[in-house]
């Protein structure tokens, strides 16, 4: 390899929005220049808390394929795969499955914080507890040596570690320990000010169109204590605000003084924000809006990464059956 592999990749349960734009996809297109790049849409992923109802899976992947091709991931530079059409996958999880320890699995933070997050869910399930095992195998079955994530993240990574050491011991040498590339963080807080999330409705989609853009944004929540225009705000317990430090960096002083002296109403002050958001939003608009007039590029982008993807994934799956006698 010429340049060092990553991997990562997100599960098709919904259009992105501007959080997992600032806190994963830019981050992924600034990687491709310096990293090979391999970026999955993890389908297989999607059923291990969502296998009763899979009407959307397929509508969703190629959504997800668009935000990635939106947002600037460059298919002549990376590899764009939906996780099913590359079986290794599945062939190396099993394999691994079969020399991890169940205490590993139970032990894991997401794990339990899932359990607590979906009470009453059934998702006691074989597929569920498994699931960082298959997620180890999406990263080392293409010998990836770094993985871009989030701290939250780390854990899943560290056991990805473990396994590939176990795996390495018991047999011979064949894995790399990837190392995490921590994302740059940014922090973006949802439209009511709370955690920015598909469940609360508090969402900016990627794909939001620029009246949408300021529809969602005249709604937003502002200064609860700000009742009146010639009243002065605060605009550290502003969720408009905590937008413009992200999308509106070079007026941001003139912003939050003109906010603490009523200099600007919330209705004015909302708009400069959407005009903001706007602007940011328009090249990823225009290659959206490339796409959809064609959108038998997202068929070949997929087709074109799993031919290559399999090409890697079963060199990698030789050794390993190799190194385990069968």
């Amino acid at each position: 390899m010429s340049k060092p592999r990553i991997f990562s990749g997100m599960r098709p349960t919904g259009r992105l929005h501007l959080g997992n734009l600032l806190g994963a996809l830019d981050n992924w297109v600034k990687l491709q220049d310096e990293y090979e790049c391999v970026f999955a849409v993890v389908d297989w992923h999607a059923l291990t808390t969502g296998y009763e109802d899979t009407g959307e899976i397929r509508e969703n992947t190629m959504n997800l394929v668009i935000d990635y091709l939106s947002a600037g991931i460059d298919p002549e530079k990376s590899l764009i795969i939906k996780q099913s059409d590359v079986k290794q996958h599945a062939e190396l999880s099993l394999l691994l499955s079969m020399i991890t320890p169940l205490s590993w699995l139970e032990r894991c933070p997401t794990y339990k914080e899932q359990l607590r997050e979906l009470e009453g869910k059934d998702i006691m399930t074989h597929g569920f507890l498994g699931y960082p095992v298959l997620m180890a195998a999406d990263i080392l079955v293409y010998k990836a040596q770094v993985v871009p994530v989030g701290e939250d993240q780390l854990p899943h990574l560290e056991l990805t570690r473990e396994i590939a050491r176990r795996f390495n011991f018991l047999y011979e040498p064949v894995f790399p320990e990837p190392k995490e590339r921590l994302n740059e963080v940014v922090l973006l807080p949802g439209t009511d000010g709370r955690k920015m999330s598909k469940s609360y409705r508090n969402i900016i989609e990627m794909s939001a169109s620029a009246d949408e853009v300021k529809n969602i944004v005249a709604n937003m929540v502002t200064d609860p204590k700000r009742i009146r225009r010639r009243d002065p705000g605060d605009p550290h317990v502003c969720s408009v605000y905590a937008f413009h430090k992200v999308f509106s960096k070079p007026s941001l002083d003139e912003i939050q003084k003109e906010c603490k002296s009523a200099g600007i109403g919330c209705v004015e002050c909302k708009r400069k924000l959407a005009d903001a958001l706007n602007e940011y939003l328009e090249p990823i608009r225009a290659r959206r809006e490339a796409i959809e007039r064609n959108p038998g590029i997202v068929h070949e982008v997929l087709e074109q990464g799993a031919r290559k993807a399999r090409i890697i994934a079963e060199a990698t799956l030789e050794e390993v059956r190799q190194a385990m006698r069968i």
